[in-house]
């Protein structure tokens, strides 16, 4: 169902230009799930396509005064969202370039020492990303990493199906592998900082 089925867009954005907060929520309500679909489908990560919708709305709330002057905003938002999401992505491969190129130039005794600061954080990141798991998630990946079960294993001791188990340890995986990349992005940074200066 399109917005403009129960409320005129352009009246819409009119509103959320002069500020009304209860027809940015209607905006929010009806254009969420969009913004997340076309996330996902460009990042495969759901963390990620989370922190997207986070980021373009409120890049939305902060701009909302020359929202009343978009026309199309469909097309407006799907332009936005891609622009966005590939920003991310490119930030993501300059820091990992940046973070090669500066183990190559080490010298061998400084580039084991970032290598074990680098490995502990990761091992303190992965714990927090596992602890932001659904429980159940959480559970099976645990046993799954921790116990070294088979996913047959789990799936008895669990009383779920095998499929049931593998779907949740994807989910599980993307997520830690998502999480893990923003976090590190900072700690590289400041990192990165503190060694080439």
């Amino acid at each position: 169902m399109k917005i403009d089925a129960l409320h005129n867009e352009t009246e819409l954005l009119t509103e959320i230009a002069a500020g009304s907060e209860k027809a940015f929520a209607a905006l929010f309500h009806w254009y969420r799930d969009k913004v997340y679909s076309t996330a996902l489908r460009l990042t495969h990560s759901s963390f990620l396509a989370e922190e997207v919708v986070q980021d373009i709305f409120l890049k939305l709330w902060v701009k909302r005064s020359s929202l009343s002057e978009v026309v199309g905003f469909e097309d407006y938002l799907f332009i936005m969202t891609r622009n966005h999401v590939f920003s991310i992505l490119k930030r993501m491969a300059r820091q990992q370039q940046l973070v090669d190129d500066l183990q190559l130039e080490m010298p061998v005794a400084e580039n084991t020492t970032y290598n074990r600061i680098i490995d502990l954080e990761i091992e303190e990141i992965v714990h927090q990303a596992v602890e932001l798991l659904p429980a159940q998630q959480k559970q099976i990946y645990l046993m799954s990493k921790e116990q070294e079960l088979k996913r047959d294993e789990i799936a008895k001791t669990l009383r779920i199906s095998s499929e049931t188990v593998k779907t949740h340890l994807a989910r599980a995986l993307r997520h830690i592998r998502a999480y893990s990349k923003l976090k590190l992005e900072i700690t590289i940074s400041w990192l990165l900082f503190f060694l080439v200066n």
